[in-house]
């Protein structure tokens, strides 16, 4: 009797030691999880707090030297010499009356009238179901979100890129948001959500060089959107057509206190035309885990000569689903590959005929390899 209750007595021990070690151990993988997202952003609050002050004392001291120098200006403006006038001007833009006529045959205007300006988010949920029966009363909508204007002749044809992974409550209200949006804008546009599967982190720019492929071969699209699922626009002025240089649309995300991070920053939505992503030999394959990516786009838009344009004001406002990465990893040595590809960049520009090859092999990271065209 006494030997049994030793050993119901070590059971309970153990029992209790089990209880607590698997608790600690399930709390300490919990904030590994959610870790860098709370880091993240509570990091770049503290950030923005020194961006506000910087550019209030910027303000402040443009002010005052205004006033001091108001009769004093050599330019014949009301701004001193050396000084960017379009930092502090708002440029007026015009767009169309309700009674615009359009004609089939002559491009879409860039500023219809349909575009209203400041727009609703609504991050709610909302399932599939919702969303086929709110569009599919929309004859016009083709599979796989292909919509063109039948008033107008479409500016830009336009695909959405969409990289995607275990992120199936954010698709809906994506779609919800995008799709009038663009309908307003008078583009043709279709999406593309191109999903990883297994269990490797997530490659975010390699899916966008996958959709860029799919894309080409299903028809002749001329600019390209590359789109995260949680970023949702709060102005449909947000022109999604291309231009002549490179654009970052979502330049004021709500996550970031609408604040630009810093003036290299290329994520959340980006826009290039076909042959601007040609001539940069497409996105980067060696980043796995979230980050650093749109860093080295950035560095491949500059190389290839080339710079990045922004909405202006409150036209790149985003709103952003939250989410801290769950699921997926943070690429900690992202940094160090950004340095690697410009050390290359830098020996390529010394070989005559040599450049990158772009293409979209998903089981080498190593992607970076020269060849030469003779």
């Amino acid at each position: 009797m006494s030997v049994l209750r030793r050993m119901m007595r070590v059971s309970n021990r153990s029992l209790l030691a089990f209880i607590f070690f698997f608790s600690l151990s399930s709390s300490c993988l919990y904030f590994i999880y959610v870790a860098p997202g709370i880091a993240n952003t509570y990091l770049f609050m503290v950030q923005a707090r020194g961006i506000m002050l910087r550019e209030n004392v910027k303000t402040i001291g443009h002010m005052i030297r205004l006033y001091t120098n108001k009769n004093s200006t050599l330019n014949g403006t009301d701004y001193p010499e050396g000084n960017n006038s379009s930092d502090y001007l708002v440029q007026t833009t015009t767009y169309l009356p309700e009674n615009f006529t359009y004609s089939p045959y002559l491009p879409c205007p860039e500023k219809l009238p349909y575009m209203r300006g400041f727009l609703n988010v609504n991050v709610s949920e909302v399932s599939f179901d919702e969303i086929h029966r709110l569009f599919s009363k929309d004859l016009d909508i083709e599979p796989g979100g292909h919509w063109r204007p039948k008033d107008c002749k479409p500016r830009w044809k336009v695909a959405v890129l969409i990289p995607f992974r275990n992120r199936h409550e954010h698709l809906p209200i994506f779609f919800l948001h995008l799709i009038p949006m663009l309908q307003k804008q008078r583009l043709e546009f279709a999406f593309y959500v191109i999903e990883q599967t297994g269990t490797q982190p997530f490659n975010r720019a390699m899916l966008f060089n996958v959709g860029f492929k799919e894309a080409m071969k299903d028809s002749v699209w001329d600019c390209i959107i590359f789109h995260d699922v949680d970023h949702l626009p709060e102005n449909d002025r947000n022109y999604y057509g291309c231009g002549e240089m490179p654009r970052h649309f979502a330049a004021k995300l709500d996550k970031y206190m609408y604040i630009l991070p810093y003036k290299e920053f290329f994520g959340g939505v980006s826009g290039l035309t076909v042959q601007q992503f040609r001539k940069i030999n497409g996105f980067p394959n060696a980043f796995w885990g979230w980050g650093g990516e749109d860093d080295d786009l950035w560095n491949r838009v500059h190389y290839a000569g080339y710079n990045v344009t922004r909405p202006e004001g409150d036209l790149g406002k985003y709103k952003s689903i939250p989410h801290h990465h769950r699921g997926e990893v943070q690429f900690l040595g992202r940094y160090q590959v950004v340095l690697k590809i410009l050390k290359a960049n830098s020996q390529v520009s010394k070989i005559p005929g040599a450049r990158f090859v772009f293409g979209t092999r998903l089981r080498d990271p190593d992607f970076y390899q020269l060849k030469l065209f003779v």
